[in-house]
């Protein structure tokens, strides 16, 4: 799956970096996934230029907030061809509703 579409560029067109820095509680715009594992990143903020999204991931050795690049989720590959995959059902919530 393509992960960086105008459409996902389109969700971030309000949340740059740095755009949710001092907000307790961000708002989560996208939602990735790995399909054969248990990874998955909650993001808040997105820079179209670097293509560098800022948010939680889980499922990974720990849970923890910071940077990741989308040419990298892009470019893992995982078993019988799948990628890494956006959400598209995801509803834009909070951070806290993400995570409970």
């Amino acid at each position: 799956m393509k992960l960086i579409t105008e459409e996902f560029e389109e969700l971030f067109r309000d949340y740059p970096l740095y755009s949710q820095e001092e907000v307790k509680d961000p708002l989560i715009v996208a939602k990735l996934f790995d399909p054969c594992g248990s990874a998955t990143w909650y993001l808040t903020e997105y820079d179209p230029v670097e293509k560098i999204a800022f948010g939680y991931v889980t499922g990974l050795q720990e849970d923890e907030l910071g940077y990741t690049s989308l040419v990298e989720l892009e470019s893992i590959e995982r078993p019988f061809g799948l990628t890494i995959e956006r959400d598209l059902y995801f509803v834009q919530k909070s951070l806290f509703e993400c995570i409970e």
